[in-house]
């Protein structure tokens, strides 16, 4: 077992068991990268956004990027969530002005009939840049590993890349479900693969991105995404190496909604949300199903923290106004409710409510991060 500097700051691993914390946890989604110069540079020394990501020294180094400028309480692997699909054989590439391009989509009965979860070798360059990144932290902060949702990676393989009306993935979902649920189980046996080796090689939480769960009908969102994260959560192993428990989130965008059936269904520590929902009303859904937060918490899994949900759009609004909407977002969710880790509480981290813009003024956000340690611990002595 490959060991690691003992963790100098837990506070985001405390807040996503549900216990105390001395301050809210920040850190941001997708805050490794086009908004920070350096990335940039990064970039255009690899030469592509395949050759960046699939680099272990690049990775690393892109992760640490934002760790240097601000004091951000977690670090998240830099990668993509389509890895999984390309490791299958479907071709992904990433075109200029387009996105992410598969050359082999799910066009077929044939093709679907034979997707297959990969193996984890060929994607042995993520597990190492997990292992080089944990290493490079020395332990300042604790690393996110993650992947995409079984429905979301599938809306990119039966689409081929990018949709604005994910027509061909719903025609599929109503005309074909037998073939849509194929797919996702497929997809989600390699999620869980894919987490549980990335906790191997070092992550010390997982994140699940269901970015396209919110784009579903009611009554379509339940059995084609909430079930096939609940399959993937319900296969990882609750350890890391080193004994720790590794707290899992799960993220759906648009998926306020239903929020109460995510508590009751999925085996997750932490529900991210987005600006649409309000958060107090959100923490209230959780207390209804609050676990204890004492080492209770190591074995019993249920949502006990929610993670957001500031609208990035704020981040472009003059510094006054940034801090102005950072502690009304710390005020919606209002004071913590417990102050040790024997008591039962819901727990909050901030975040934005879907990733940072690559047009973010990289100052703008040392202002998100400093009220929010700051008016965070003012909350803790009210």
């Amino acid at each position: 077992m490959t060991s690691y500097a003992p963790l100098a700051n837990p506070v985001f691993l405390q807040a996503c068991l549900g216990q105390a914390t001395r301050y809210t946890p920040v850190w941001l989604m997708r805050q490794a990268g086009r908004y920070l110069p350096e990335y940039r540079a990064t970039r255009a020394r690899a030469g592509s956004f395949m050759a960046l990501a699939t680099n272990v020294d690049f990775a690393t180094e892109v992760t640490l990027q934002p760790l240097a400028r601000y004091p951000l309480d977690a670090a998240i692997l830099f990668s993509d969530i389509l890895t999984v699909p390309d490791a299958m054989g479907l071709g992904l590439s990433f075109q200029s002005g387009e996105g992410p391009r598969f050359a082999r989509p799910l066009q077929t009965e044939a093709d679907i009939a034979a997707l297959a979860v990969p193996d984890m070798d060929k994607l042995r360059y993520v597990f190492d840049a997990v292992t080089a990144i944990r290493r490079a932290l020395q332990g300042r902060v604790p690393l996110i590993g993650f992947s995409g949702s079984p429905w979301t990676l599938a809306c990119y393989m039966v689409e081929g890349g990018s949709s604005s009306d994910y027509r061909v993935v719903k025609t599929l979902l109503y005309a074909r479900p037998d073939l849509m649920h194929r797919v996702l189980a497929v997809n989600a046996d390699a999620v869980a693969a894919y987490l549980n080796a990335q906790i191997d090689a070092g992550a010390q939480a997982v994140m699940v991105f269901d970015s396209w769960g919110g784009v579903l009908a009611d009554g379509a969102f339940q059995p084609f995404s909430l079930a096939y994260t609940a399959r993937v959560l319900r296969q990882l192993q609750r350890h890391g190496p080193d004994g720790a428990v590794v707290p899992r989130i799960v993220f759906t965008k648009g998926g306020g909604l239903w929020l109460r059936e995510m508590v009751s269904a999925l085996p997750c520590d932490t529900l991210g949300v987005d600006w649409t929902l309000n958060l107090g009303a959100a923490r209230a859904i959780l207390a209804e199903n609050a676990r204890p937060a004492d080492g209770a918490a190591a074995s019993a899994i249920a949502p006990a923290a929610l993670q957001g949900n500031l609208d990035p759009g704020v981040l472009f609004a003059p510094p006054e106004a940034i801090r102005a909407q950072v502690r009304a977002a710390l005020d919606s969710f209002g004071p913590p409710s417990h102050a040790d880790a024997a008591r039962a509480g819901v727990a909050h981290i901030f975040n934005l409510g879907h990733g940072i813009s690559q047009f973010t003024p990289p100052e703008h956000v040392a202002h998100l991060v400093d009220e929010v340690h700051g008016y965070s611990r003012t909350l803790r002595r009210a």
